[in-house]
């Protein structure tokens, strides 16, 4: 068995040891036992990382689902139609819950893998390259997130203030408030604001779907009844239709992040009892979100994110609801790429990484400072909700939501065993269609994304502007 980098976590035991615990295929107890030093190693420090239940690990994973991007969906379905829509968010997400539980199986075999970076260099070899191209888009990943919440806290604060400052200055206020945020430095102190982030956002949509239906007639209403069409209409092109795809699968694929989360649970066995809560949610919220508000508001009048179709003061009061997510999850993501680097630049540390000594603050601190300075600077830049949505499914997901997991397969059963029987050579057939899939949305939507962009800036839209971005 190939091992990484059990370094990149001081506690860990020594790699000699992983490799002997982890000899055969029946890891199950040695895992835990690998789990077990690891925390046994922490005791007596201030700040202790193997500290998630499966609960905490369910918060998290439901503040990072039930996000912003939800409110996509009805202008995804109003473009694929609401058949296809529904069809292909049910889709999506039984590729993600399936992509996910391989990925956790990955991370039993190799719990010394401490995130997505030690997988991709375990995936490839052992290769340093590997590595450090995962590590990029790693980093990339996470930071175009953080700067698209900036640009929807820029929308949110335009939107309730009727555009009272400069759109940049709106940016600037929503990336410090998420800096200081970010501050924690476990992902567990994080759980807690994470669980009422993902009560707010559930709010704000329910919220959303119960003002479409209640209102008299959507916002910019023109007089023609809203029209609602059971698949696309005629005339759909590939951009768009790729664009609304792209839209739901960004709000399904989050495996970035899981090993992160699994790497700090106290029993990472646990991790698919999250995994499945967090999944059917999501399929009943998303496709509840996207089909009734897209029947209320039609093609003429839905708009991305969907509280813009709302009409005041039901846009104001569903909008603010989102508040806690657009400042907490940005965070998580940020505070996930600290930890990355911060772990790097303290690769054996323990009086930096576990006790709070002003070296270690003024690290962490300037890490997080960079990653929302880089993510203003996006914002600023791709200044378009559903396009930067496309953008990042295209460059990111198709590397962590499909291509990774399927070589990530063929790991786990390697040479004839992946031909043993007919339903181990059906799965192993679709891990091979899932890594092609995840090829065909990084040239595909990559070249769509670019497109749509293009489109927008020839239509409405500049760098640091000061022009409402309010819906």
């Amino acid at each position: 068995m190939t091992l990484s980098r059990v370094a990149s976590h001081d506690s860990a035991p020594s790699q000699a040891s992983v490799k002997k615990s982890l000899q055969g295929d029946s890891d199950v107890e040695a895992v835990q036992v690998f789990v077990s030093q690891q925390i046994e190693a922490e005791q007596g420090y201030e700040i202790k990382f193997r500290s998630c239940s499966w609960q905490k690990t369910a918060a998290l994973l439901f503040s990072e689902y039930i996000c912003l991007a939800i409110t996509s969906f009805p202008w995804s379905y109003s473009v694929l139609g609401l058949v296809p829509g529904i069809i292909v968010t049910i889709a999506v997400a039984a590729s993600v819950q399936y992509t996910s539980l391989v990925l956790w199986r990955f991370c039993m075999k190799h719990p010394e893998a401490r995130d997505v970076c030690d997988i991709g260099q375990i995936l490839f070899g052992g290769s340093k390259w590997a590595y450090n191209f995962t590590a990029v888009m790693f980093i990339l990943n996470n930071t175009f997130i953080q700067a698209f919440h900036c640009l929807v806290g820029a929308k949110y604060l335009n939107t309730v203030s009727d555009g009272a400052l400069c759109t940049v200055v709106f940016s600037v206020i929503t990336a410090v408030l998420c800096f200081f945020v970010t501050l924690p430095r476990t992902l567990s102190q994080l759980s807690g604001l994470g669980a009422f982030s993902a009560v707010t956002m559930g709010l704000a949509v329910l919220l959303a779907i119960i003002f479409s239906g209640v209102q008299s007639h959507p916002y910019g209403y023109t007089g023609e009844a809203p029209i609602v069409t059971v698949i696309p209409i005629k005339g759909t092109t590939f951009v768009s239709g790729m664009s609304a795809f792209l839209n739901i699968s960004y709000t399904f694929i989050g495996q970035i992040t899981l090993p992160s989360f699994i790497g700090e649970m106290k029993n990472p066995r646990d991790f698919p009892k999250a995994l499945w809560a967090v999944t059917i949610c999501e399929i009943v919220v998303f496709t509840l979100c996207g089909a009734i508000m897209y029947h209320f508001v039609g093609n003429q009048y839905i708009t991305a994110p969907a509280f813009g179709s709302l009409v005041e003061p039901y846009k104001t009061i569903a909008f603010s609801f989102a508040v806690p997510t657009i400042v907490y999850l940005g965070a998580l993501y940020s505070s996930v790429s600290a930890r990355f680097i911060f772990f790097r630049i303290f690769p054996g540390t323990h009086v930096h990484r576990h006790t709070n000594t002003l070296v270690g603050w003024s690290v962490w601190t300037g890490i997080i400072a960079a990653t929302w300075v880089f993510a203003f600077i996006i914002a600023e830049v791709i200044p378009f909700f559903s396009d930067m949505l496309s953008l990042m499914s295209s460059l990111f997901d198709c590397w962590f939501g499909f291509i990774y997991w399927g070589f990530a397969y063929l790991l786990l059963h390697p040479g004839q065993s992946r031909w043993a029987g007919p339903w181990r050579s059906a799965e192993t057939i679709l891990n091979y269609g899932i890594i092609l899939f995840g090829f065909y949305v990084l040239v595909a939507g990559t070249y769509v994304s670019i497109q749509s962009i293009i489109d927008d800036y020839a239509t409405s839209g500049s760098v640091f502007t000061c022009v409402s971005n309010g819906v």
